[in-house]
C-alpha cells in the first residue's frame, strides 16, 4: 500500500515541492479511512488519508469543511490543518493535509478558539442554516440544503433522515411525528444565530498543538446553532473544565443551553446506531421515549 501511495504522491505538483519521499508509515486515523505520515528528505512531513476511489466525495467534503473553518479561525488560539491536495490514482483517493504535532494539554485555548470561530462566522451574517453540498457524518450522508427556520432545518435535514434510516432496525418514524413537530417549534423559540459549526466535535476530532494552541480536524461542517458543537463535547464524556471556561469567557451560552443538549445529541446517537448498532440503539430509543413522554 505504501508503494501505491508513494506513486500517487509523486504525481502531485503540490506535494512534490517538498523534495523526495523518505518514508511513509501508518498512523491512527479512525475506522473509515487509513491514515499515513509522509516524511520527505528535506525533513518536512504531511498527513495523508487514503480510501477507495469511490469514496473521494468524502474527501472533497472534508476539504471544503477545513477551508471554511480556516476562514474563520483565530490563529492566536486555534489551528486547523490546511488541505494541500486531493489525489485520485488508480483505485485509491488521497487527501493530503499539513502535518500538525499534537499533545495532551489543557483545553482553555481550544475553548476560546472555538468560541471565536463561532463568533466570527456569525458576524459574517449568513441568513440560512445548512450546507450547499451533500456531506457526511461518519460514513453516513449528511443532507444538503438550506432553511431560514432552524427548527425546521434540524428536524428535516438532520433528525428525520436518520430516523428514516433507523427504520432498518425497527424504529417506526410515525410514532415520533408529534415529537418532531414539537421539537421544530421548541428549537425555533430559541432563535439561535447562524454559525459555522464543526459538526462532529468529540475528543477524537480535536487536540492541542505543541505550542499550546487548540486544533480541530475531521469536521462535518454546516451552518447551524453553535450549541450543537458544545452539546457533542458532552456526548462521549465531557471535555475538561478549562475548555468550557475558555468558551464562556469569549461567548457565553444561553442559560437554557443544557435543555437542548439531549435533542442535539440525538442526531449523533441515531447516526451511531445506524452505523454501529449495539448499545447505541438502546441509548437512542431511550432518548426518543424520554422526549415523547416529556413533551
Amino acid at each position: 500500500m505504501e508503494d501505491l501511495i508513494q506513486k500517487a504522491l509523486s504525481n502531485s505538483n503540490q506535494v512534490s515541492q517538498n523534495s523526495g519521499i523518505e518514508k511513509i508509515f501508518p498512523v491512527g486515523g479512525g475506522c473509515i479511512h487509513k491514515a499515513w505520515c509522509v516524511h520527505f528528505q528535506n525533513g518536512k512531513k504531511v498527513f495523508a488519508k487514503s480510501n477507495h476511489i469511490d469514496n473521494i466525495n468524502m474527501f472533497k467534503f472534508e476539504r471544503e469543511c477545513l477551508l471554511a473553518l480556516n476562514r474563520f479561525a483565530n490563529a492566536s488560539y486555534i489551528r486547523i490543518p490546511k488541505p494541500i491536495d486531493l489525489i485520485s490514482y488508480q483505485h485509491i483517493s488521497l487527501l493530503i493535509l499539513e502535518w500538525i504535532d499534537l499533545i495532551q494539554s489543557q483545553q482553555n485555548r481550544l475553548g476560546k478558539g472555538l468560541a471565536l470561530l463561532h463568533k466570527s462566522s456569525t458576524d459574517a451574517n449568513n441568513e440560512n442554516f445548512g450546507w450547499a453540498e451533500e456531506g457526511f457524518i461518519g460514513s453516513n450522508s449528511q443532507l444538503k440544503g438550506w432553511d431560514r427556520d432552524w427548527g425546521r432545518f434540524f428536524v428535516n435535514y438532520r433528525l428525520r433522515p436518520q430516523l428514516i434510516k433507523a427504520a432498518e432496525w425497527g424504529v417506526k418514524i410515525e410514532e415520533y411525528e408529534e415529537i418532531l413537530i414539537y421539537l421544530r417549534s421548541y428549537l425555533n423559540n430559541h432563535h439561535p444565530s447562524v454559525s459555522l459549526v464543526h459538526g462532529d466535535l468529540w475528543s477524537g476530532n480535536c487536540g492541542s498543538t505543541r505550542n499550546g494552541l487548540g486544533s480541530l480536524y475531521d469536521p462535518a461542517c454546516y451552518w447551524g446553532d453553535r450549541e450543537v458543537d458544545i452539546s457533542m463535547t458532552k456526548l462521549f464524556g465531557n471535555f475538561n473544565i478549562e475548555f468550557y471556561k475558555g468558551y464562556e469567557e469569549i461567548w457565553p451560552l444561553d442559560n437554557c443551553a443544557n435543555n437542548r443538549t439531549e435533542i442535539y445529541n440525538l442526531y449523533h446517537l441515531l447516526n451511531h446506531a445506524n452505523i454501529f448498532g449495539g448499545s447505541y440503539k438502546d441509548a437512542t430509543l431511550k432518548i426518543l421515549k424520554d422526549l415523547r413522554s416529556r413533551y
